[in-house]
């Protein structure tokens, strides 16, 4: 291995080499040359940093919090998705996220509302703490590994790399910003102010310790598709000049960081690797054929990634 490779974990191939050549274009003197304040980058969190399989992690998060309010109150067992999350219905959940890709959000208006109703009430600190908690203890119920040892190693380089070369990181997911912030400073590098995440509904009220915002039982947005360059531009105000997805529901985020003046470069990661994590192409059909006609860089697991979770954190 190549002592001065600053993508050691990344094998040879056309993924590395689109890395390596768009960062020198835009960050050496020349006709590409991009200014530090515009070097942007965000990136999906569930499936592009960290593994989502079988679930999104906080997913399974939830689910034990719909599951412990269906063991209190038997009433909620008769309805989704406490009834799911009660019997442990994998079925119905993944068909929630199969329909999502297809266009069809009717499971997931239902599986939204019971996540909101999950939650009414705590405070933004008490829900930060138990997101903390849980990440930092529960096991991924497949891998043999913490939550926090599914972080794509190769991934974690290269968001170091690209801040060593002056670019600012952004998590943009579909996973909620307050539960993403607690863990990824650490994990990602990203502080938690460049997070960006679904939100439920807040209020705020003032008292003797400085105020309090609580969840209330609505969504206040689904940070996913269309609302991915929504939330970018509302928080940065930029377009970003690298963006990485893997599904879907990153296509318009892939899409906004096409600039007219200037070089950009999306990732569009593939899970092809069964062997050491997993293989599906499920609710990436559409970003798959939109990789070939726009000239994006499809990021092969099995080929490009040397490894794919650091072998100090378990294997």
């Amino acid at each position: 291995m190549n002592v001065h490779d600053p993508l050691p974990t990344w094998n040879e191939g056309a993924a590395k080499t689109a890395i390596l050549e768009f960062v020198r274009s835009v960050t050496q003197p020349g006709g590409a040359f991009v200014p530090v304040e515009e070097r942007i980058a965000t990136f999906d969190a569930d499936g592009t940093l960290w593994s989502e399989q079988p679930m999104p992690v906080q997913l399974d998060f939830i689910l034990r919090r719909l599951a412990e309010m269906a063991a209190t109150d038997p009433k909620l067992r008769a309805s989704q998705p406490w009834k799911a999350a009660y019997e442990h219905d994998n079925g119905w959940l993944r068909e929630v996220i199969t329909e999502h890709y297809a266009g069809d959000d009717t499971k997931a208006r239902t599986l939204l509302a019971g996540i909101s109703a999950a939650y009414d009430g705590i405070s933004v600190d008490d829900f930060v703490a138990q997101a903390a908690a849980f990440l930092r203890s529960a096991q991924h119920p497949t891998l043999g590994r913490g939550y926090l040892e599914t972080a794509y190693a190769p991934m974690v380089e290269l968001l170091g790399y690209l801040e060593a070369n002056g670019f600012s990181n952004h998590m943009v997911s579909g996973s909620g910003g307050d539960f993403m912030r607690p863990v990824s400073p650490e994990l990602f590098g990203i502080p938690t102010e460049r997070v960006i995440g679904s939100e439920s509904a807040l209020e705020y009220a003032s008292d003797d310790n400085g105020g309090t915002v609580t969840h209330k039982a609505a969504l206040g947005f689904l940070d996913d598709g269309p609302q991915k360059p929504i939330q970018i531009w509302s928080r940065v105000g930029r377009r970003p000049l690298v963006a990485g997805g893997n599904s879907n529901g990153d296509i318009p985020m892939l899409d906004f960081t096409r600039h007219a003046d200037k070089p950009s470069l999306r990732l569009l990661v593939l899970h092809d690797d069964a062997k050491r994590e997993f293989a599906y192409a499920s609710g990436a059909e559409e970003a798959l054929k939109k990789a070939v006609t726009s000239d994006w860089t499809v990021v092969s697991m099995k080929k490009d990634f040397a490894i794919i979770f650091d072998t100090k954190l378990g294997g």
